[in-house]
């Protein structure tokens, strides 16, 4: 008789663990990158009243006979589904689109989370707004640029200051393209101003003339770089002209034209401008002259406006030069089992036995998901099976409490036999 009154109890006790994790669940709706739990049950052990029986002559066997003694706890389990993302335009914000976690740290031990509420702190630390903890990623300190090695760091080495500089580039490459009219008059020639920067990021404009020179060699230009004249701090000093000899079929002829000397600018308080022009997407057809600057490498010194992020967990600093360079890059870690990981609160959790090792790279590669910025990842709680679910712990409470109220008036009746 008081086996099911302890039966009872124990329906009561699960159903109760059970309505704290659809009552966790529903409190965490709206969390970010929350991730969903649900329980499950087993009966717990049986008592043996008989044991089974083989067949023995002309007799069957006969089965078992065991009374269960309630049930317990199965499993608690993280469910790790996918959702949806929100978008917040705001820039550190990153949300994982796949499997995978963001590893932030607190100098001492390593957590993994799927929220990706970050931003930079006071200190140009990017960070988890929640917590404070540091974001693990990659960056050289020194160059402000993505190492070659990816072994992770600790946040406090991606340093993205507000104001910061980014240094000057000297112009070493200048291209050209698009066409050289074929049926222009020998002799006749057409200027192209183009700018170059020197190793302090100051401007300067070059000139360019081509000249046909069909007269003598079809199919041959000449060109002729001068400095600007209004530019006193320039001096062309070599390789300012040559030869540019063109196919039959309208193609630039580099083995005709041989080796393209080296420009040699000298500059005043500042290092040597030194490109070698490339004019190997230059054509000569019988349509007018467009030739133009294709690119130049070199740029003025830059202030720090922005960040952006891409799917690639890059951030790449925007400059006031108009360049963008990647300053940094976010780490994320995968597991084989992230059911096994354990949950530390505030949206972190740790590495058991059982979750595997982490296996951690750039987002993308190796079963990682890629990174969704200026997102944030939605909680997958999903309320329609959470309140079903409490219907059911409800009515498995409501019966189980039954159990003892049954059998509570039997054993009052066993007790009123002896009135």
């Amino acid at each position: 008789m008081m086996r099911s009154m302890f039966s009872g109890v124990t329906g009561l006790r699960n159903h109760q663990i059970k309505m704290d994790v659809i009552g966790n669940n529903i409190a965490n709706v709206n969390t970010v990158g929350f991730k969903k739990s649900r329980v499950t049950f087993k009966d717990a052990l049986s008592q043996t009243m008989r044991g089974a029986a083989s067949p023995q002559g002309n007799r069957g066997g006969t089965n078992p006979m065991q009374v269960g003694l309630g049930m317990t706890i199965a499993t608690i389990d993280t469910i790790h589904s996918p959702t949806s993302v929100e978008s917040t335009g705001n820039m550190t914000d990153m949300a994982i689109e796949g499997d995978g976690f963001f590893i932030v740290s607190d100098g001492l031990d390593m957590y993994y989370t799927r929220a990706g509420n970050f931003s930079f702190d006071e200190q140009g630390n990017l960070i988890n707004t929640a917590n404070g903890l540091k974001v693990m990623g990659w960056q050289d300190t020194d160059s402000y640029t993505i190492p070659a090695d990816k072994t992770p760091q600790n946040i406090n080495q991606i340093v993205v200051k507000k104001g910061m500089m980014m240094e000057a580039r000297a112009t070493d490459k200048v291209s050209f393209a698009k066409n050289l009219n074929a049926e222009t008059a020998d002799g006749d020639s057409y200027t192209l101003p183009f700018k170059v920067y020197d190793s302090l990021g100051r401007e300067h404009v070059l000139n360019i003339v081509f000249t046909n020179k069909s007269a003598t060699n079809p199919n041959e230009w000449q060109y002729q770089i001068t400095a600007d004249p209004n530019d006193s701090l320039i001096k062309v000093s070599s390789g300012s002209s040559g030869p540019l000899k063109f196919k039959v079929n309208g193609q630039y002829d580099s083995a005709a034209t041989g080796t393209i000397a080296e420009v040699v600018i000298d500059v005043t308080g500042a290092a040597q401008i030194r490109f070698t022009p490339d004019f190997s997407q230059v054509t000569q057809y019988a349509k007018d002259t467009t030739v133009d600057l294709s690119s130049q490498n070199g740029y003025a010194a830059g202030t720090l406006l922005g960040i952006s992020t891409d799917t690639n967990g890059v951030i790449s600093g925007v400059f006031d030069n108009g360049q963008s360079k990647e300053l940094a890059q976010v780490a994320l870690a995968n597991f084989d089992n992230p059911g096994g990981l354990i949950k530390a609160g505030q949206n972190l959790y740790r590495y058991s036995n059982n979750s595997g090792e982490p296996q951690i790279g750039t987002s993308g590669t190796g079963g990682r998901g890629t990174i969704s910025p200026g997102s944030l990842e939605m909680s997958n709680v999903d309320l329609s099976e959470e309140f079903t679910q409490m219907i059911i712990t409800q009515r498995g409470f409501q019966a189980n409490s039954r159990i003892i109220t049954a059998s509570d008036e039997m054993l009052q009746e066993l007790v009123n036999l002896k009135r």
